[in-house]
Order: structure tokens, then sequence, then C-alpha cells
């Protein structure tokens, strides 16, 4: 018998219970990666078929009459993302969405800060950012409820729905309002994830355990959220 098998008899344990992590990764770590790699097929069928139906679409150039421009012609993202809120009747292509990614990006950094200061057993720290994060969090989506509000409503009082796109195809404004609402639904779930480890922060669940590895397994989610959205701004706007 070898060294290995009379120790495992010894100790009464069956072969089959497994050694090492993989990965020297938690079960809860690892269970977080399954998921975000689900849920980026999910966000990358969506973004395919986004392009697939783009590129289906001729792009505008030269004057047309209105109803082949809403039947043929893809929008110009410059020309439909060019508002800012409190600065009416200005053309700021792109500023406004431009500002929701900085402040998405920035809620990443505090929670790699927030992540950092657990490593170090630090509450207050992880308090601090984690709160931060979570102010990120809700105004991104503040600024997205705008971004629909206005899309909805129009520039020529057309506006947009599911049905209706006063800017080009109606299945741009359904693919808006689909890509752009399944990641501020991610967004969401993410903020009430941030709440409840920020609660259990501040009421010392994570001290007493003795240590803050479900800061780390909910910044993997928010991390993903944000990468996510740097595709959908992309693809969305950007092409």
């Amino acid at each position: 018998m070898s060294a290995t098998a009379h120790s495992i008899e010894n100790t009464g344990k069956s072969i089959w219970d497994g050694g090492q992590s993989p990965l020297k990764a938690s079960y809860g770590k690892l269970m977080m990666w399954f998921f975000l790699l689900s849920d980026a097929f999910t966000f990358s069928a969506l973004l395919v078929t986004y392009g697939m139906i783009r590129f289906s679409h001729q792009a505008y150039s030269g004057t047309v009459d209105a109803f082949t421009f809403s039947q043929e012609y893809w929008p110009i993202p410059e020309k439909v993302f060019e508002a800012v809120p409190f600065l009416h009747g200005m053309s700021l292509p792109l500023v406004f969405v431009g500002i929701m990614t900085f402040i998405l990006i920035m809620s990443s950094v505090t929670m790699v800060l927030a992540v950092e200061a657990g490593h170090r057993m630090d509450k207050k720290a992880v308090e601090k950012w984690m709160l931060w994060t979570i102010i990120g969090g809700l105004t991104f989506l503040g600024c997205q409820a705008w971004e629909w509000s206005h899309f909805i409503h129009g520039t020529g009082g057309g506006g947009a729905n599911l049905s209706w796109n006063e800017y080009g195809p109606s299945d741009f404004a359904a693919l808006f309002f689909f890509i752009t609402g399944f990641h501020g639904t991610h967004v969401l779930s993410g903020v009430v994830l941030n709440f409840l480890i920020y609660y259990n922060t501040v009421t010392g669940v994570y001290e007493r355990r003795g240590h803050y590895e479900m800061v780390e397994k909910v910044g993997l989610y928010w991390h993903f959220v944000d990468l996510v959205w740097v595709f959908v701004f992309t693809f969305f706007y950007l092409v």
C-alpha cells in the first residue's frame, strides 16, 4: 500500500473526497466564474445579433424622404445621442454617454480598493469604498434612466419605442431598449448585492468570519458588468 493510500485510510477519508481546490480558488469564486462565463455568452449573442442587424442596413448618406430613411437607413449614433441634461439645444455627441462610462469605470476602481482593503482586514476602508461603489452604480442608473427618457421622447416629437423609431429602423430602438436594459438590470442587481455587502461589513459579519471573501466575489460580478458596458458602448454608440 502506498504512503498516500495509507494516509487516506488512517484519516477515514474516501479517495473521492477531493484534494486541492482548482486553481486555488474557493467553491464560491469558482461558481461565480462559471456564472460570469455563461452570462458572457448571453451578452455575446446579443451583441453579435446587433452587429448582424446593424450591417444588414445601409449607412445614411445624402438626403432621402423620412419614410425611406426610417425603413432603410441605420441612424448615426452621434446624431441620436447628442443631448446632455441642462444643456438644451446644444449638440454634444456622445458626451453624456461618455460621462456615464466614466462613472461606471470609476465605480470599478472603488470596488478594487474595497477588495484590497478586505485583504488587509480594514473594516472602515471596506465600508468607505463599498459606499462609493454603490453611489457610482446608482448614479449610472440615474443617467441611464434620463437617457431612456430622452430617447423615448425624441428630438422631433416622434420619439422611439419598440414599434416606432424616429431615428431610423424600429430594430434600432428595440435593440437599444433590450441590450441597454438587460445591462441596466445587471447593474441594478449589482447595486443590491453591493448594498448587502456594505450592510454585512457595517454589522461586522465578515470581521467575525475572519475574511472578506464575499467582497471579492461580488467584486468579480461588478467588474464583469463594467467590462460588458465597454463592449455595449463600443457596439452601440461607436459603430
